[in-house]
């Protein structure tokens, strides 16, 4: 194999590569990449078993060929050679070595038999359809910081990707809870997903994911299995096993009958809450919400650090409540809000509070309350 590359083109194609690798395992083939070159392409692909991801770029290939180099070694090298360089990559298969030239630079790493890579076996899927990329980030990214991190309860590691019907007809919705908090997200049914079946899509492939969706006018072109998942854009591929578990019937827990309307400024509220939790025990970070007619008190007593108190002029017109929550799912809810205000329903101060924007329904969050 002889080929070279722009370092730019081979620098972003390792990045996603060697972020799937796992650091720490006992299978020496899984922390290779495996490069493949031919015609006017090269191809990288990695994997950890559970997940695989091939990117695809264009290269000057002097001569096809394929073999598995460290990922994490490679990308390094590559990160630090000065920008603009042309990189050479050589390998004959009597060496065992992949020699890598650039400007006066040149480095040999040791290589292992491609024939040992572990390919993901092709799935079935039973569903295919092309979504926007800004719809798939807005879903992924608005339900990822409720997945849990309990691995007991392994069936909520993931955000649950499913069709569902909302009041305006048929969406494809991602949820994500940990017990403590829950988000809710909808987008428009992409034609032909009609019969997706429900998956849970692990976290660190919604993480992977992530750095497909930046192009907000790419089309991903998304297969589903009752196994596996697949994103596709002409250059990257990313399938995944989903996890097998069935996710709970988050239905019950979103309140229904809420009536107490809470109007707020999010990003002042975000940065009210963040400023009174700084004297809150590590422990339990409880800030206690008292309202009244359009005012709100923010409140936290440490008896070990102090007090903080901060008020706020708000829209409510209902009767006093008092109720406590986490700072940090508080904050972490604010922070999902893209409009100017968040709208908060409450019931009781011991019932799961829900939250919006605005009159937008397509996300939708809740949150238990603690004792304060």
């Amino acid at each position: 194999m002889k080929l070279s590359i722009e370092r730019a083109s081979l620098l972003k194609a390792l990045a996603q590569a060697q972020s799937v690798v796992e650091r720490r395992n006992t299978i020496p083939i899984l922390a290779n990449v495996l490069i493949e070159a031919e015609g006017a392409q090269v191809s990288f692909r990695a994997t950890d078993l559970d997940i695989e991801v091939v990117d695809r770029t264009d290269a000057m290939v002097e001569r096809a060929g394929a073999t598995t180099v460290s990922a994490v070694m490679l990308h390094e090298i590559v990160r630090k050679l000065p920008d603009g360089a042309l990189v050479n990559l050589s390998e004959d298969g009597a060496s065992g070595r992949l020699t890598i030239t650039a400007g006066r630079s040149t480095f040999s790493l040791a290589t292992l038999p491609k024939e040992d890579f572990p390919v993901m076996a092709s799935s079935e899927y039973s569903t295919n359809y092309s979504a926007p990329a800004a719809d798939l980030r807005r879903l992924f990214d608005k339900a990822k910081f409720a997945i849990s991190t309990e691995e007991t309860r392994y069936y909520l590691n993931g955000v649950y990707l499913h069709v569902s019907t909302s009041e305006d007809g048929p969406v494809l919705r991602a949820v994500a809870t940990d017990g403590h908090r829950l988000a809710r997200i909808d987008a428009a049914l992409p034609a032909g997903a009609e019969e997706m079946p429900g998956v849970i899509v692990p976290r660190k492939t919604v993480n992977e994911l992530r750095k497909l969706l930046d192009d907000d006018e790419a089309k991903i072109a998304v297969s589903v299995s009752e196994t596996k998942i697949r994103f596709a854009t002409p250059a990257i591929t990313l399938t995944s096993k989903v996890i097998d578990g069935t996710f709970p019937d988050y239905t019950r827990v979103i309140p229904q009958n809420n009536t107490r309307r809470l109007e707020v400024d999010a990003s002042e509220f975000a940065k009210a809450v963040d400023r009174v939790a700084t004297v809150s025990s590590e422990r339990s970070r409880a800030v206690k919400l008292s309202l009244d007619e359009d005012r709100l008190v923010l409140s936290v007593n440490a008896p070990d650090s102090g007090a903080a108190e901060e008020e706020l002029a708000v829209a409510y017109g209902d009767e006093r409540l008092e109720i406590g929550f986490n700072a940090k799912y508080l904050l972490e809810i604010a922070s999902q809000v893209d409009r100017e205000n968040a709208v908060f329903l409450f019931n009781s101060s011991g019932d799961p509070t829900l939250m919006r924007e605005g009159n937008d329904t397509s996300a939708v969050y809740v949150v238990m309350p603690m004792r304060v």
